[in-house]
């Protein structure tokens, strides 16, 4: 059986005996749901594919628009600029990955698919979508709407919470 952690079950408000942990917490707690879907996902990339997860995640993104420069590429994926281009040069050397110049930028370079990283693109993407289906196959139609509308409210919330956190921490440089 799984366990569902307190905070779930009863709402704090109504819970005296304790304080939240750490597994109460809705951020750890997705978390550890997208480090099992992440880790079960580069397994079957790497098992089928030849990619890791971030090879993986640089294509898909390549792969959903193109051209991009390195700096859009990092944000996009959540890494820093020097990790990003690691893994793209790696890309880069087995023909996935076409490197060109910025149109807007001439010392920026311009990151697309080669012929072979689009075909790559689309045996990954369609795996993803597999994954996808199935994870959300064990829920109901009710259930899959709801986590949508969830995710995104909780998203909204997240940033709102940055935007905030970067005005504070503006208001304390300024003194």
């Amino acid at each position: 059986m799984l366990d569902v952690p307190t905070a779930v079950r009863r709402p704090r408000e109504a819970r005296r005996d304790a304080a939240p942990t750490i597994r109460d917490l809705v951020s750890y707690r997705l978390h550890v749901v997208a480090n099992l879907l992440s880790r079960g996902a580069a397994m079957r990339y790497k098992r089928e594919f030849g990619v890791s997860l971030w090879e993986w995640r640089t294509v898909a993104l390549l792969g959903a628009r193109s051209p991009q420069s390195l700096n859009d590429l990092a944000q996009a994926a959540g890494l820093d600029k020097s990790q990003m281009s690691r893994v793209v040069a790696g890309l880069v050397a087995r023909g996935l990955v076409a490197r060109g110049a910025d149109a807007t930028d001439g010392r920026g370079v311009s990151l697309s698919l080669s012929r072979s990283g689009t075909k790559l693109y689309e045996g990954l993407i369609g795996a993803a979508a597999e994954r996808n289906d199935a994870f959300l196959g064990c829920l109901s139609a009710s259930e899959r709407e709801c986590l949508a509308r969830a995710l995104g409210k909780i998203g909204e919330r997240a940033r709102a919470f940055i935007q905030q956190e970067k005005a504070l921490a503006q208001g304390r440089r300024r003194r």
